[in-house]
């Protein structure tokens, strides 16, 4: 019997069956998986995996997903399939947290966590929620989105922005609602990364995250570049990325025995 080779509808495209590690890439809010149409295929060892959400490009037509909590069990239940080996999960800004609240809840189901977090530009949940996109009024969304999109490297559409208003304030409003009590801390590493242009998450406020990993087993990194220069998959962040994902791949005597 052949397998299935259709994508999940939680992932932009479908994993490849050799792949040593995968790198999961959350998106930004108010928009898709496509925002990672610059970064490569594979970064060092490991496979970019885009997790695509609810209420965007391909899944417009559905329903945006609430809560990160709510988010979750749809999320974990497409993705379980593909955590069948070394994996990491990346997330910029807004798209840090979704990706932080999935690895919570693999560790609280007693289930494989990632490797490994990227966390770029946003503050710790016990710290948050922060940022200037909390207190826009609807006409500066739309101009926020505009930006990103032609940050992205795309020309907005009139009628597109309307819709990508309400995804965004829908985005906003469940990182508005997550914020822990205190530190969890998780059985994984973490790689936090800051900016030095950055304004929205200025990178001194990622610091809460030490308090996160095991015994403060945080990897700081601090590189060029304003808050969306992560877009263009920049040279400095790739070799970040590949030195801890290249960490995770199997040995070869690893890889003999499976």
């Amino acid at each position: 019997m052949t397998s299935d080779r259709r994508p999940s509808k939680w992932l932009l495209r479908r994993p490849k069956d050799d792949s040593p590690v995968r790198v999961f890439c959350f998106p930004y809010a108010g928009v898709g998986a496509s925002m990672y149409a610059k970064w490569p295929r594979t970064i060092g060892p490991a496979e970019v995996c885009l997790v695509q959400l609810p209420g965007r490009e391909n899944r417009l037509r559905e329903p945006h997903f609430g809560t990160y909590e709510e988010l979750t069990e749809g999320l974990l239940e497409g993705l379980e399939p593909h955590l069948d080996r070394p994996f990491a999960f990346f997330g910029h800004c807004s798209g840090a947290l979704p990706a932080f609240a999935a690895a919570a809840e693999l560790a609280r189901r007693g289930q494989r966590v990632p490797d490994r977090l990227f966390l770029s530009s946003q503050v710790a949940p016990h710290e948050g929620p922060y940022g200037r996109l909390l207190g826009l009024r609807h006409d500066e969304l739309a101009d926020e989105l505009i930006a990103l999109t032609r940050a992205m490297g795309g020309e907005p559409h009139p009628d597109l922005v309307d819709l990508g208003v309400d995804v965004l304030s829908a985005d906003i409003e469940a990182n508005r609602r997550y914020r822990l009590d205190a530190p969890l801390r998780l059985p994984t590493t973490l790689t936090t990364i800051g900016w030095r242009e950055d304004t929205v998450i200025p990178a001194e406020m990622t610091a809460g995250w030490r308090e996160y990993a095991p015994d403060g087993d945080t990897r700081e990194v601090l590189l060029d570049g304003g808050h969306y220069a992560f877009l263009d998959a920049p040279e400095a962040l790739v070799a970040e990325l590949a030195a801890d994902l290249a960490a995770l791949a199997p040995s070869k005597t690893e890889a003999d025995r499976t």
